[in-house]
C-alpha cells in the first residue's frame, strides 16, 4: 500500500463518525434511486411482456349495437392488423356475504378458448365449457376480495332476469391490470369484478345475436392510432359509437402508466436532493481537513509529491465515503424495492411481478453517488493543489474577534461571558456558520417534504368526501330514463332525499386539443353532489355553458369565457359550441359539469336522467339494497363509504408507505447534517476549549460554549428550513399534478412542529456525542498541536 493510501486509511479512521454519517446520507439517496427506479423497471418490463404475450389492443371502441359486418369493415382500415368483436355488459350482482349490490362486467369470449385480443391468463381452475352457458371466469382481484373459488356461485341480474353464475376458474387480463368501476376514481375489488363467459350465450341473453357492442383493435407496427380512430368513429357513428379511444386513454393502462411516470419522476428528483446535501457535507468536512493538514500538505509537496497526486489523494477521501454510501444504499434500496413491488402486487394484477434490479440502475446509482463525492471534493482539492508549500508551513492567521451585534446593540451587560464567546465565535466564521445553517435548514425542509403529504391527503379526503360528495350513494341506470323516475327513486325504502343526475359521453375539442369525458348534468344548486370553487365553497351552476375542473381546462388550454366545441357521443350526436362559465378545484380526475336543464337542451331531449344521488336512512339500508338488487333498470350502485374505504386502501395506503420511506431518509439527513456540524465545530475549537479547561473552566462550561454555538446555528436554521420546506412541498405538488390526482399544498402546524422537533432531537443527540468527546479531551496532546 502506498504511503498516501495508508495516510488516507488513518485519516478516515480518525473521522469515522463523520464519514459514516455522510455515507448514510449518500446511502439514503442511492437507496431511493434504486428503490424507485428498480420498481419502475420491474413494472415496465412486466407490463411490456404481458401486453405483448396476451395481445393487448391498441384501440378500443364501445357502441350501442352493431352487426358483425362492421368488424370486417374495421379490420379493412389501413394499418389495422386485427379486430375482435365482443359483447361487454355491466350487470348488478348479488354476492354472498355482501349486503349491498355489487357490479359485474360480463365479457363474451369464444369457447372453446382460442387466441384473442386482450387474452385471458388462467390462474386457477379451467375455462368455461361451451355447453354450460352460466359458467364464468372471475377476475383475480374480485375473487380474492370476496374469497371466491372455482365451484362457487353468485347471482346476477342479466337483462332483467336473475341467473346463477358458476365460477369455473380465476383469471387475469391485460385489459384489467387495474380494474375500476365506471365513474369511479379508485378501484374497489370487493364490489366490482370482471367475468368472462361464453360469448354466444351472453349475446343471446341481451338479444345481440349476430352483433356486438365492443371492438378491440390491434394496429400494425409503426401505425399512428389517430387516423385509424378517425375512420373508426365515422364507421361507428350510425351504430351509436361512443368514440374510439387509444390505448393511452384506456382506463387500466392510463392508471398504470400514470403510476409508472410518477415512480420515474420521484426516483430521479428526490435522490438528487439527498445527494446534493451529501455533496455539501463532504465539501464542508474535506475543506476543514485540508485546513487542518496545511503543514502535512506542505511536507508532502516538499518530499516531491505532485499536485496531481495530492488532488487524487483528497478525491479518494470523497470516493471512499461515497463507495460506502453506494454499498449501503444498493443493499437497502434492493430490499426496499422488493417490498414496494410486493405492495404493488396488491394493486396491479399481473401473472407474475417480481422485483428485478437491472445492472443499469446499479451502475447509474454508483455513478451518481461518486459524482456527488467528486462534486463535494472539488473545493478541498483546489485548496490543497493551489496551496504554496512555504505558506502552508505557517498556520492560518487567526480570525479577528469583535463584539457581536447583540453587544453592539447595548445588550452586553445582559450576556454571560460564555454567551459572548458563543456569539463572537459564530461571527468569527460567518461562512462556516452560514453553511451549517443551510445544511440544517435543508434537513428541516426534507423532514417537511417527508411528512406534508399526510396533511395533503387529509385535506383531499375532506374536500372530496365531505365538502363535495355529500350523498350516501349514487344509483346509475342501464339507459337514460324519464325524469319522473326521480320520484320513484325517492319512494324507495330509506331514501331521505334524491337529486337527479344526467351524464352524457362527449368529446371536448379546442383547436388541436381534445379530451373524451362524461359531462355531468346537475341541478343548479345541488345539496348532495356539490361543485366547489377554488376557495372550497359551493357554486351555482350557470343556466348555460360549461363548468370545468382546472386540470381539464389546463389540458384544453381554456379559461372562463373561452369557447369549447362539444361533440356528444350518444343519441343524435349533436355538435355544439359552449362557453366556459367557471373553473372548479378538484383533486381527483378531470370533470365537466352543466346545469341539468342546459345539458338536456344540448342533447335535444326532454327530462331524462341517467342516475340519482341519494341520501338514505342507515336503519333502512337492508330493504333498500334488496330492492336495488332486483331492479332491472339499475346498472350500478356506488357507496360513498365504500369509496372512502377504497381510497384509503389504495392511494392513501400507497402514499403512507412512501411517506414512511421518505421519512426515514429525511431523518438520516437531519442527523447527518447536525452531527457533522457539531463535529466540525469541535475540531475547529479543540485547542481553544482545551485552553479554557487549563484556565479553570469546568467540563460543563466548555460544553456550554461549544454546544451553545450549535444551539444558535440550529435556532437560526429552523425558521429558514421551514420556509425551504414550504417551497420544496410546493414544488412536489407541481410534480404530482397529474390527470389522475393532484395534492393540495396543505402543511399543518403539526408538520412544522414535528420537523423542528426532530432537528432539535438530532441536535441534542449530536451534542451528547460531542460532549462525550469533550469529556475525554487529552489536554496535553491538544495543547502540543501547533495551529
Amino acid at each position: 500500500m502506498r504511503a498516501l493510501d495508508r495516510k488516507l486509511v488513518r485519516d478516515l479512521r480518525h473521522i469515522a463518525g463523520q464519514a459514516v454519517a455522510i455515507a448514510l446520507v449518500i446511502g439514503a439517496g442511492v437507496a431511493m434511486f434504486i428503490m424507485y427506479l428498480g420498481t419502475f423497471d420491474s413494472l415496465r418490463l412486466t407490463q411490456t411482456a404481458y401486453y405483448d404475450r396476451y395481445r393487448f389492443a391498441d384501440v378500443f371502441l364501445t357502441l350501442k349495437r352493431a352487426p358483425l359486418g362492421l368488424r370486417d369493415r374495421a379490420a379493412a382500415i389501413p394499418g389495422v392488423a386485427r379486430a375482435d368483436a365482443r359483447v361487454v355488459i355491466d350487470v348488478t350482482l348479488d354476492v354472498p356475504g355482501l349486503t349491498e349490490p355489487a357490479t359485474g362486467r360480463l365479457i363474451g369470449i369464444p369457447l372453446p378458448h382460442q387466441a384473442m385480443l386482450n387474452d385471458v391468463f388462467l390462474r386457477r381452475g379451467r375455462f368455461p365449457l361451451p355447453e354450460r352457458p352460466d359458467e364464468v371466469l372471475v377476475s383475480e382481484g374480485f375473487a380474492v376480495a370476496r374469497k371466491l373459488r372455482p365451484g362457487d356461485a353468485l347471482g346476477a341480474i342479466i337483462n332483467g332476469r336473475r341467473r346463477e353464475l358458476v365460477i369455473s376458474g380465476i383469471a387475469l387480463s391485460p385489459e384489467y391490470v387495474y380494474s375500476i368501476r365506471p365513474g369511479e376514481l379508485m378501484p374497489d375489488d370487493s364490489r366490482f369484478g370482471i367475468f368472462w363467459m361464453n360469448g354466444r350465450a351472453l349475446a343471446s341473453a341481451f338479444n345481440m345475436e349476430g352483433g356486438f357492442n365492443n371492438l378491440a383493435i390491434l394496429l400494425q407496427p409503426g401505425v399512428s392510432d389517430a387516423e385509424v380512430i378517425a375512420r373508426l368513429d365515422r364507421l361507428a357513428a350510425p351504430y351509436g359509437g361512443l368514440g374510439a379511444i387509444p390505448r393511452a386513454l384506456q382506463t387500466s393502462h392510463w392508471y398504470l402508466d400514470s403510476e409508472l411516470t410518477q415512480l420515474q419522476n420521484v426516483g430521479l428528483i428526490l435522490p438528487i436532493v439527498f445527494l446534493a446535501v451529501a455533496a455539501f457535507l463532504l465539501n464542508v468536512v474535506l475543506t476543514r481537513i485540508v485546513s487542518v493538514q496545511r503543514e502535512q500538505i506542505a511536507a508532502l509537496k516538499a518530499l516531491g509529491y505532485s499536485n496531481l497526486e495530492l488532488g487524487v489523494h483528497y478525491t479518494k477521501w470523497a470516493l471512499a465515503i461515497a463507495a460506502l454510501g453506494a454499498v449501503l444504499g444498493t443493499a437497502g434500496g434492493a430490499w426496499l424495492g422488493s417490498k414496494m413491488v410486493a405492495m404493488y402486487n396488491d394493486f396491479f394484477r399481473f401473472p407474475i411481478l417480481q422485483y428485478r434490479l437491472p445492472a443499469w440502475v446499479i451502475i447509474e446509482a454508483i455513478a451518481v453517488s461518486f459524482g456527488a463525492g467528486v462534486l463535494g471534493a472539488i473545493e478541498a482539492v483546489r485548496r490543497a493543489v493551489t496551496l504554496p508549500p512555504a505558506e502552508a508551513m505557517r498556520p492560518e492567521p487567526p480570525a479577528r474577534y469583535r463584539r457581536s451585534w447583540l453587544e453592539r446593540a447595548g445588550l452586553r451587560r445582559f450576556l454571560a461571558p460564555a454567551t459572548r464567546m458563543v456569539l463572537r465565535n459564530v461571527g468569527r466564521h460567518p461562512v462556516r456558520a452560514a453553511t451549517s445553517i443551510v445544511g440544517i435548514g435543508l434537513a428541516v425542509a426534507m423532514l417537511i417534504v417527508g411528512t406534508f403529504f399526510i396533511d395533503a391527503i387529509d385535506v383531499l379526503m375532506d374536500v372530496q368526501f365531505q365538502a363535495a360528495q355529500r350523498q350516501d350513494m349514487t344509483v346509475a341506470f342501464v339507459e337514460p330514463v324519464s325524469g319522473s323516475a326521480i320520484y320513484e327513486v325517492s319512494r324507495l325504502p330509506g331514501v331521505v332525499h334524491a337529486e337527479p343526475l344526467r351524464a352524457a359521453p362527449a368529446r371536448l375539442r379546442v383547436g388541436p386539443r381534445s379530451r373524451q369525458v362524461a359531462i355531468t348534468g346537475l341541478v343548479a344548486t345541488p345539496r348532495l353532489s356539490r361543485v366547489l370553487d377554488v376557495t372550497g365553497g359551493p357554486i351555482r351552476l350557470p343556466p348555460e355553458g360549461l363548468v370545468l375542473s382546472k386540470k381539464l381546462a389546463e389540458i384544453l388550454g381554456v379559461w372562463p369565457g373561452d369557447t369549447v366545441t362539444i361533440e356528444i357521443l350518444e343519441g343524435r350526436r349533436p355538435v355544439r359550441r359552449a362557453k366556459v362559465g367557471a373553473l372548479v378545484e378538484e383533486y381527483m380526475g378531470t370533470s365537466a359539469y352543466m346545469e341539468i336543464g342546459a345539458l338536456r337542451r344540448l342533447l335535444r331531449e326532454g327530462e331524462t336522467l341517467s342516475g340519482a344521488f341519494l341520501q338514505v336512512d342507515d336503519a333502512a339500508l337492508g330493504p333498500l339494497y334488496r330492492r336495488l338488487k332486483t331492479t332491472p333498470r339499475v346498472a350500478a350502485v356506488s357507496l360513498k363509504d365504500a369509496a372512502v374505504e377504497s381510497f384509503e386502501k389504495t392511494l392513501a395506503e400507497t402514499m403512507y408507505i412512501m411517506i414512511f420511506f421518505n421519512l426515514i431518509f429525511a431523518s438520516v439527513i437531519a442527523f447527518g447534517v447536525v452531527y457533522n456540524a457539531a463535529r466540525i465545530a469541535l475540531s475547529e475549537r479543540r485547542r481553544d476549549l482545551a485552553s479554557l479547561r487549563v484556565l479553570g473552566f469546568t467540563r460543563a462550561e466548555i460544553s456550554s460554549i461549544l454546544l451553545g454555538e450549535l444551539a444558535v446555528v440550529t435556532a437560526v436554521a429552523i425558521p429558514i428550513g421551514l420556509v425551504l420546506g414550504y417551497l420544496f412541498a410546493a414544488w412536489l405538488v407541481a410534480v404530482f399534478d397529474t390527470e389522475l390526482y393532484r395534492f393540495p399544498l396543505a402543511i399543518s402546524a403539526r408538520t412544522y412542529a414535528y420537523a423542528a422537533a426532530a432537528v432539535v432531537v438530532a441536535a441534542t443527540l449530536s451534542g451528547l456525542a460531542v460532549r462525550r468527546t469533550l469529556d475525554r479531551l487529552d489536554l496535553v496532546a491538544v495543547l502540543k498541536t501547533r495551529e
